[in-house]
């Protein structure tokens, strides 16, 4: 990207498959990340971080499938996280070769209490390193870009010193990153402009931030940074990440939307000008929201900025009268704007395939033959039952019927007894991976309880549900209930951690079988990652 056309315009660098993924029970595979990568697309992101290419193969594959289908000449930028190690940029090199613009991005940390417990290295010998990997990286691509890793934590001018170097090396892109969401927004907007104050070569390299939400301050630091020089700005779809999340993509862009004459004399535009300041499609933001959402199964709270079910609700007695009125009274942005609409599909039994795939299509979903011909099963199953289905309805079925589990064990039968004066009993089904159908009862505290307990029973494999939520799709007594659960491993065989998160998620107008088959999908990703696999070799040494 040539620095001075992206100076009066912020680029939105998404890093929802790399640091978003990163958040524990949120593992995407490949098919699922390639799904969100075209939605991202379609949002349109300027750069889509598509992993981690050296982390493991399925990593490799990922961004390499990515670069190939989403990384076309008019598409965003691909990118591959590398740290600064030969091997780890080598790999992304090669993973980003199909990509018509691709770029690496690699970190070393530069604060003196990582180098000092983490790296065991002087300063000096993290100078020479990232000034020897930033060359090494821009001999496979010309868009290249460093981190500084736990930049705020830095000493200044050692921090102007490494991005010198790094910038004289052929970093194109230079990213502060507040690694542990430690400083405040003035901090934040005072360290950009340090940089651009104190870094000799800054205005040949954008200067990009990340930061993670530890304390709340994530948005608001990136919204100080661009203030004061920032012009790239790293986040992810629903604000997911490590911990408490990174910056939310979402909240950003409609600030810089919502606000922009506020921000337009930063950018050295007209305090009037209607002209956007990101090239996000705005109104793609909600479906990749929601898609994002059901397929990491990290639910968005409903009081979540731009995105959460109450953030265009009104409950107050005044504020309902205000928005009869006039919805500006209240509102300080139409929901239409995000691509919220109460757009419905009217269904019947004449309804025809090629509508089901065009709508989908205009969701974001295109589907092969096969998980097509899957879901259009359940939209007719579902037509019988409701007389008109949502876009809503129509997202939770292809994500309940089309996600990518592995089919080990099968629920074939899910049967409860419960109630007020008697003690909740259920019995399940299940065929196992040997093609045996075995067949099981327990009681609960509850129905969902009693059902998991059988379930368990069936599957022996030690584990602990954590997260059990569900949620109405749409309102009404037929509506369709979402459950989406966690469970953390609680065994010790070699090839699993102890305490690692596997998520399922499952959607039925019976939120008792949807219970079920959420707890199936989550156990069959756990069981899957217990079976021995053969070796594989580093995609590239």
């Amino acid at each position: 990207m040539n620095v001075q056309s992206q100076s009066k315009r912020i680029i939105i660098f998404d890093t929802t498959l790399r640091d978003g993924e990163q958040c524990p029970g949120a593992t995407l595979d490949v098919d699922e990340k390639l799904t969100i990568a075209r939605q991202l697309a379609r949002l349109g992101v300027d750069v889509i971080e598509a992993g981690f290419a050296y982390a493991s193969p399925g990593d490799f594959t990922a961004v390499q499938k990515i670069a190939q289908a989403v990384g076309t000449a008019d598409g965003p930028v691909i990118c591959s996280l590398a740290r600064a190690i030969p091997n780890d940029i080598k790999a992304a090199a090669e993973a980003l070769k199909p990509a018509a613009k691709g770029r690496i991005h690699t970190f070393i940390s530069t604060s003196d209490i990582h180098l000092e417990y983490q790296l065991k290295k002087t300063r000096g010998e993290v100078l020479a390193i990232a000034e020897e990997m930033v060359a090494y990286a821009k001999s496979f691509v010309e868009d290249v870009e460093f981190s500084p890793m736990d930049a705020a934590r830095s000493d200044p001018a050692y921090l102007y010193q490494v991005l010198e170097r790094a910038i004289a090396s052929g970093a194109t892109t230079i990213n502060i990153p507040d690694t542990v969401g430690y400083m405040t927004p003035s901090e934040f907007g005072d360290m950009i402009r340090g940089i651009k104050e104190n870094v000799p070569n800054v205005d040949q390299a954008i200067i990009s931030v990340h930061g993670h939400n530890d304390l709340g301050l994530a948005v608001a630091c990136f919204l100080e940074a661009v203030k004061n020089g920032a012009r790239q700005l790293e986040c992810t779809i629903n604000g997911i990440g490590e911990r408490a999340g990174n910056a939310s993509l979402e909240e950003l862009v409609m600030a810089l939307h919502v606000r922009r004459q506020y921000f337009n004399p930063f950018l050295g535009r007209p305090v009037a000008s209607d002209a956007p300041l990101t090239q996000i499609n705005t109104q793609e933001i909600y479906k990749t929201s929601r898609m994002v959402s059901t397929l990491t199964g990290m639910l968005v709270q409903p009081n979540k900025a731009i995105v959460g079910a109450n953030a265009f609700a009104h409950e107050s007695g005044i504020h309902q009268d205000g928005m009869l009125k006039n919805r500006q009274t209240y509102e300080i942005m139409d929901a239409q704007t995000i691509g919220l609409t109460q757009t419905l599909l009217v269904l019947g039994k004449h309804s025809g395939r090629n509508a089901f795939r065009t709508r989908l299509k205009e969701l974001g979903y295109d589907l092969s033959e096969q998980d097509l011909n899957k879901a259009f099963v359940r939209f007719k199953e579902l037509a019988d039952k409701k007389k008109e289905l949502s876009d809503r309805d129509l997202e939770a079925i292809v994500n309940d019927e089309v996600q990518h589990v592995p089919e080990l064990f099968r629920l074939e039968l899910v049967q409860v007894s419960c109630g007020n004066r008697s003690c909740p009993t259920a019995t399940v089904s299940l065929t196992t991976p040997d093609g045996e159908e075995l067949t099981d009862a327990a009681t609960g505290t509850g129905p969902v309880d009693a059902v998991y307990k059988a379930i368990n029973r069936v599957v022996n494999v030690p584990n602990q549900l954590i997260e059990y939520s569900v949620q109405s799709v749409t309102a009404g007594i037929d509506a369709i209930g979402e459950v989406t659960i966690r469970l953390k491993y609680g065994g010790s065989f070699g090839v699993v951690p102890a305490n690692r998160i596997f998520s399922g998620h499952a959607a039925n107008t019976d939120i008792i079988v949807a219970s079920a088959q959420a707890y199936v999908n989550a156990l069959n990703r756990l069981y899957a990652s217990l079976q021995p696999v053969e070796p594989v070799a580093t995609p590239v040494r």
